[in-house]
Formats: structure tokens, C-alpha cells, sequence
């Protein structure tokens, strides 16, 4: 059997398809579960972990995967951090248009496809970055919560096999909310 770290994204994709669901109570435990775990591997060089993404959002539709945001000191020996975060069953896939730190590990993914909770970190310098903007800014708008799930279910429709189209069709959505609460 093929290894996911050797499958093309069109392989990938067909495996995980996007798949969304309504919003489970028990996200914010298994966050809170993983959080620890991060915080006693990783340590000192966390200046901030957040849960992040649509799991993190009551009531809206979802991916069941958490999106946690890890930001890390800037003195961080990535090299060092990178094996701490696989010793816990993150797969680290590299991204050469986002070099390290824009780091993305990704747990729950086997080649039979998803194996339990689905985990998705992403790893940064400490920054004020939009993902946590956007989601605080959902969590006090329900309604511009309820239009973002509508919008996912519509993308879902069209880009079920092509997580890139997926991601990129609420590109725009997502820049708007940023703007709104960054005026705020």
C-alpha cells in the first residue's frame, strides 16, 4: 500500500474527501486533550496555541478535523521541534511555498483513510495572524457563522475530491470577515 507521504494531492484528495457535519460538542475537549499533549512535548518554545477553524465555532457546519494554531518563540530550533511534534503521531508535510515556520502537521490520516480524530497544526512565529481573528469574529456573528456554512456546503457540492478549490473558494469570504473585524 501506497504511503500517504508518496501519494499526489489527487490521490489524497479521493482518500479525504471533504466531508462536513454539524457541530460536535466533544471538538472542544479532544482540543483541549491535544493542547496538553503539545504543551508537555513542545514547552518552552510555545508563546501561544489556539483552537482555531470551524470546530472551534458553535453551531457551525464543519470538517470534523481541529485546526490548532501553535506559535512558537522565534529562537525555536525548528529542525528539533519538527521530531518532538512527529513523536506524538503528527505527519509533517512539507510546503515549499510556505517555508518553516508556516509549518503543517496533520494526525488521524492513515492510507486507509482517516483513523480516529483528524488533527490539523499549523506552526508559526508568534504573530497576529487572521485565522484566530476570523474565528472569534464568527463565534460573536451567528449569522455571518450561519452564511459561512452555507458557503461550505455549496464548495462541498462542487469541490468534494479538490481540497485546494475547496480552500480557495472561501478565500474571499474569509478576507471580508478579517476586514470587518479588523475595523472593528
Amino acid at each position: 500500500m501506497k504511503e500517504l507521504i508518496s501519494m499526489s494531492n489527487e490521490e489524497l484528495w479521493e482518500l479525504f474527501p471533504i466531508i462536513l457535519t454539524e457541530h460536535q460538542k466533544d471538538w472542544e475537549r479532544l482540543y483541549k486533550l491535544e493542547e496538553q499533549q503539545l504543551r508537555a512535548i513542545v514547552g518552552k518554545d510555545i508563546v501561544r496555541i489556539r483552537h482555531i477553524g470551524s470546530t472551534a465555532v458553535k453551531d457551525l457546519i464543519a470538517k470534523p478535523t481541529i485546526d490548532i494554531l501553535l506559535e512558537i518563540d522565534g529562537k525555536t530550533n525548528i529542525e528539533e521541534l519538527i521530531v518532538k511534534i512527529q513523536s506524538t503521531g503528527y505527519i509533517y508535510t512539507h510546503q515549499p511555498e510556505n517555508p518553516a515556520p508556516h509549518m503543517m502537521f496533520m494526525k488521524g490520516y492513515t492510507p486507509q483513510g482517516f483513523r480516529r480524530q483528524a488533527y490539523h497544526l499549523h506552526v508559526r512565529y508568534a504573530g497576529d495572524w487572521d485565522e484566530p481573528i476570523f474565528c472569534h469574529y464568527l463565534q460573536s456573528h451567528p449569522a455571518l457563522a450561519h452564511e459561512y456554512g452555507e458557503l461550505k456546503l455549496k464548495l462541498k457540492q462542487v469541490y468534494e475530491h479538490d481540497r485546494d478549490a475547496y480552500t480557495k473558494g472561501k478565500t474571499e469570504f474569509i478576507r471580508q470577515v478579517v476586514r470587518l473585524a479588523r475595523e472593528k
